[in-house]
């Protein structure tokens, strides 16, 4: 191996092989303002086609391409496929294709080994044409937008065109094609990949390899379980890019862009969990500095909905809560105080805006009607999915950012604001007791109308809303009801299917794509939540269903390794399983799954402003062991689990000390003092829970018993009966719908 070759071991494990029937889509971006979109055989896809090939700061540079040996064309349809993290392979017969997109540059490398004849190449796409040649560089025009394509043999042999085909010789190696906004910027990408190929490969891969290694390090017992997670943590990351500063795409191929809720709901699972707090702290700098400041308008005090190549868009309620909460978990994983300090005005501003402009007399945050997550609205700017003025998830996040600005004010010692926003969030919280609670019904109300009427549309906004209420069978209650109602095995849909307005297919030709978008499409993102209060409740058994479900999804089903953003309610006829739908690959789905993956299964929970760390796992029965890690701060813990006789949780905290409160339900908590280097050892039966601490040369310092919580026992027994035997949501005969004739 010399000195530029990279162990790729990890990557090339997780290559993916990929059937002419299953036909995956494909993608990679290079962490900036590029992605490259294809199916794996033909770019068929009614709505993704549109962007495949080559795609730029929302401008399409080239759709796709097409090879040539002599007069032969390749046909994708009759090769094989296999799809790595880094890149794609096509065996042709005895030739083989390779698909590579550099990180950080605007530059592809499609390289064709083995060919005996001439080799050829056709760049498709309307606008897409032969300008001139230059120093064995040939340039075309770009589909849209001010770029410039410019295309070279791998090894410097001469190109000439015939009608469409660029030709060059059989020893060639295949094409390096760059685009940018001059001849002179493409044509230096040219130069850049003769020069330094190997270097631009290698720390493309290297950097793949370093996030699993030490961002996402991962073990299990379950080799596919296994594969699915690295996936899932790859595809995750490639949409974490710096087209604007540092910020998280909100999916392909429409959303590449930034999005204050879409940025905010992704942030924990794509960087927070990975403990990449450099990037989260950019994103956050960034995003503040687009807040309208401007105290006479009734956005002050908002962060942008999107943000993107020259566009800034305030209508949005929900991000600007996101936004805060964020921070606030931002600094529980980082430690970082000092970001309290440069973005406390951001905050004061965030909550005072809204007092300003939207706040009622109970302390409800109002809202256009389409300013909440399901804002989809007809030709005539009516919402397809209503939600008045006070949604029930609105005023959760409400109430979390005034929580979060007191604990943000308590640290500036800032009392008035403190005791202000607590004040309200106190008086909000009474009244949505009230509210939104009827016991008529097994569930939240999800809005209140202007004459303070509750609605009760089912949908899973109520999910979100948990912490406003302390009744602890109605919550389980509600989790029953969503789950059986709303929660199928490929996701959550958005309304139940009993509901007038429920549209079981996402794209049809009944009714408009947008009429189903939150009115039964299922949204994966929502998968997290459902998980979460699944898991709280005390049935990870029930949670791990759907997240085995999606960990099977993203190694056979749309992209390779990710999730999408929407699924269909039902299967079409025939069907065992819901087509996937919307974006290819969504931040927020794969971000809420690996966040819920974390934080509630594996139950670590860091407070760093208050320095301590929750640990409270709750691993289902089927993965039997497991090694990991969790950076916090400037450390990292290393865990391990096993089932055996007994269950073994092993945590060494490197570089880190704070302290650990060990959460093991239905036993009593344990609280304990860890320091750098020490290693925590807890061992489970069925009736001891057995803490020991040891010192980093394994000498133990303590050992305690913790006994079963007589109420947590209870608390647990009462949990186990209110949701026994809870189902997924089952789709309906399509014969004799209540609510839809198709």
């Amino acid at each position: 191996m010399n000195s530029n070759q990279v162990h790729t071991s990890i990557l090339d494990d997780m290559k993916t092989f990929v059937s002419q029937e299953a036909n995956r889509s494909i993608s990679f971006t290079n962490k900036e303002a590029a992605f490259y979109f294809t199916q794996s055989h033909h770019t068929d896809h009614v709505e993704h086609a549109f962007f495949e090939g080559l795609n730029i700061a929302k401008n399409r540079i080239f759709g796709g391409y097409t090879l040539f040996v002599g007069e032969q064309k390749l046909d994708n349809r009759q090769s094989e496929v296999w799809a790595y993290p880094y890149k794609m392979v096509r065996k042709h017969a005895d030739l083989t294709e390779e698909l590579w997109l550099l990180d950080y540059h605007n530059l592809l490398e499609i390289s064709l080994a083995n060919a005996k004849e001439d080799i050829g190449i056709v760049l498709r796409g309307e606008n897409v044409s032969y300008i001139n040649q230059q120093d064995h560089i040939a340039f075309f025009s770009a589909i849209e937008g001010d770029w410039l394509i410019a295309v070279s043999a791998i090894n410097l042999s001469p190109l000439h065109m015939d009608n469409e085909v660029l030709i060059t010789g059989a020893n060639a190696g295949g094409y390096y094609i760059a685009a940018g906004k001059t001849s002179e910027e493409a044509a230096s990408l040219i130069l850049k990949a003769r020069q330094d190929i190997s270097t631009l490969k290698d720390e493309r891969v290297k950097r793949m390899q370093d996030f699993l290694h030490h961002n996402a390090h991962l073990t299990s017992s379950d080799d596919t379980f296994t594969l699915a997670m690295n996936w899932l943590n790859i595809t995750m990351d490639q949409l974490v890019t710096r087209q604007q500063g540092d910020g998280i795409y909100a999916g392909l191929p429409w959303f590449n862009e930034y999005w204050g809720r879409d940025q905010f709901i992704a942030l924990p699972g794509a960087v927070l969990v990975t403990g990449q707090f450099e990037t989260a702290r950019n994103i956050l700098l960034s995003f503040a500095e687009f807040q309208n400041t401007d105290e006479d308008s009734k956005y002050f005090g908002r962060i942008p909905n999107i943000l993107s190549p020259g566009k800034v868009d305030y209508h949005t309620t929900d991000g600007t809560p996101r936004f805060i909460i964020q921070l606030q978990d931002y600094v529980k994983y980082s430690g970082d105080t000092a970001i309290i300090k440069e973005l406390y005005h951001n905050v004061q501003y965030s909550i005072e805006g809204s007092i300003k402009y939207w706040v009622d007399d109970k302390g409800y945050l109002k809202h256009a009607d389409n300013e909440t997550w399901m804002d989809a609205r007809d030709g005539n700017l009516e919402s397809y999915s209503p939600r008045d003025t006070r949604a029930n998830d609105i005023q959760a996040l409400w109430y979390n950012q005034l929580l979060a600005g007191v604990y943000f004010a308590e640290y500036m010692n800032d009392k008035v604001n403190a005791d202000k926003w607590k004040g309200i969030a106190e008086t909000l919280k009474r009244h949505f007791e009230v509210d939104f609670i009827d016991q008529a019904h097994p569930y939240l109300a999800d809005r209140l109308d202007a004459e303070d009427k509750p609605e009760f549309s089912l949908r899973p906004n109520q999910l979100f809303a948990f912490e406003m209420f302390d009744d602890n069978d109605f919550k389980a209650r509600a989790i029953r009801t969503a789950w059986e109602e709303l929660v199928y095995p490929w996701g959550v849909a958005s309304l139940d299917r009993h509901h007038p307005l429920f549209r079981p297919f996402h794209l049809t030709s009944h009714y408009p794509k947008d009429e189903a978008y939150h009115n039964g499409a299922v949204w994966i993102w929502l998968n997290g939540i459902a998980m979460q209060r699944m898991i709280e409740a005390g049935q990870e058994e029930t949670a791990y269903q759907l997240f085995k479900n999606m960990n099977w999804q993203a190694l056979n089903l749309g992209v390779v390794g990710g999730l999408c953003e929407n699924m269909d309610a039902y299967p079409e006829e025939d069907e065992k399983w819901a087509k996937l739908t919307g974006a290819y690959l969504q931040a927020w789905s794969n971000a809420e799954h690996l966040r819920v993956w974390y934080q509630y299964f594996l139950g670590i929970r860091p407070d760093l402003i208050n320095n301590t760390l929750t640990i409270a796992p709750r691993i289902p029965q089927e993965l039997e062991s497991l090694a990991y890690n969790v950076n916090i701060g400037k450390g990292q813990i290393e865990a391990r689990y096993n089932r055996g006789l007994e269950i073994t949780y092993a945590y060494t905290f490197k570089n880190v000390g704070l302290e650990v409160i060990i959460d093991m339900s239905p036993f009593e908590t344990v609280s304990l003092e860890v320091k750098p280097n020490m290693e925590l050892v807890v061992r489970q039966d069925d009736h001891t829970l057995a803490v020991t601490l040891y010192d980093e040369n394994r000498q133990m310092l303590k050992e305690i018993q913790s006994v079963l919580s007589e109420s947590r026992v209870m608390h647990n027994k009462r949990n186990n009966e209110l949701l026994k035997d809870v189902e997924f949501a089952k789709p309906l005969s399509l014969d004799n719908h209540p609510c839809i004739k198709l």
